[in-house]
């Protein structure tokens, strides 16, 4: 973010050197809107038991599943947007104006930010992706008999066995009737933690476990025109995240349709038209929607510099017996404040 001061009946002086400062004055540029669109989802994947086949014999659970699983789902769906320099729309505040902005500020870019003021620009991040790990060890709490079973149904029998007795062990806790209590709450919790991870870790050789991995893509967009119906890309429940052009995946559609909220000149206005000023964007609004064959994620309205036109700020407007603040939208170059 760079700040530029121009003297009025001198020559510009430059806080910080800049390609888009020169003797004469400021060159600045102003936007295209970049639609950016962030996706978020989680990815499920279920690893079965070793032993759930002995679920029902030993512990009584009917309900466990013997073949691993992975799903995926989208969580949420949001919008928003920057500004990408329109290379169609360069300018110059000329120092020698008189009655023109004693400061600009500008983006590292070249985008007008502010006059008169400072603003700070907002920075967003991308998530990073993080999974989840479930997955415990049984094998260091094996006893000595299970160590020795010479078949498999015979250690699920005897690790069926085990967890019967870690949970007694556990009741009896609690209810006060084991010989050797914790000392105190804190060391009673300790006990009670170390015996559920262990029921945890032999359970999950009969009920399996699921792991979740939460992810989020950002698409972006820079419409030159409305949009109908584009295929932003893919989603599968199987294999999550897919390229537009992969039929693996369910589309996700991307329309965008100008409400023309702005009056725009005639191209004879157009032409005859001085430009003389502060130039800055008029954006459209249009509406965006994202959807999918079965289901609506969002719908809204974003303003757009492409789809609008461009007005200015004269330099009465900057006259010496007003110091008048200008705050600018980076993602579309229109005026987002004047005071």
């Amino acid at each position: 973010m760079l700040t530029f001061l121009i003297c009025i009946g001198m020559k510009a002086q430059v806080t910080v050197f800049n390609p888009a400062v020169t003797a004469e004055g400021v060159n600045y540029v102003l936007p295209k809107t970049e639609l950016r669109v962030r996706v978020s989802a989680i990815k499920t994947v279920f690893t079965p038991g070793e032993y759930s086949r002995f679920a029902t014999r030993y512990l009584h659970i009917t309900d466990t599943h013997s073949e691993a699983e992975t799903n995926w789902y989208i969580t949420s769906v949001s919008v928003n947007t920057v500004g990408q320099p329109d290379s169609l729309k360069r300018y110059s505040v000329k120092a020698k104006d008189k009655n023109l902005l004693p400061k600009v500020q500008l983006s590292p870019s070249g985008l007008l930010m502010a006059i008169n003021t400072n603003v700070t620009a907002e920075k967003t991040t991308l998530p990073v992706d993080y999974a989840t790990n479930h997955k415990l060890d049984y094998r260091k709490y094996l006893n000595e008999d299970m160590l020795s079973a010479t078949s498999t149904s015979k250690l699920a029998e005897l690790i069926a066995q085990e967890i019967l007795d870690i949970r007694e062990s556990k009741n009896q806790i609690v209810r006060g009737q084991v010989e050797s209590m914790p000392k105190d709450g804190e060391s009673l919790k300790i006990v009670l933690d170390a015996l559920d991870k262990q029921e945890q870790a032999f359970m999950q050789m009969f009920v399996g476990y699921t792991d979740t991995l939460y992810c989020t893509r950002e698409y972006t967009i820079v419409p030159e025109t409305e949009i109908k119906d584009s295929v932003l890309f893919r989603f599968s429940k199987k294999l999550g995240y897919v390229d537009a052009d992969d039929l693996a995946g369910e589309p996700i559609l991307l329309n965008i349709t100008d409400k023309h909220t702005v009056t725009m000149p005639t191209a004879k206005e157009t032409a005859s038209r001085k430009l003389t000023g502060l130039v800055y964007n008029v954006p459209s609004v249009a509406k965006v929607s994202i959807s999918s064959v079965s289901y609506d994620y969002i719908t809204t309205d974003i303003p757009f510099a492409q789809f609008g036109t461009v007005d200015v700020l004269g330099p009465t407007t900057f006259g010496n017996q007003v110091t008048t603040k200008v705050i600018f939208d980076t993602s579309t170059g229109g005026v987002k404040l004047v005071e």
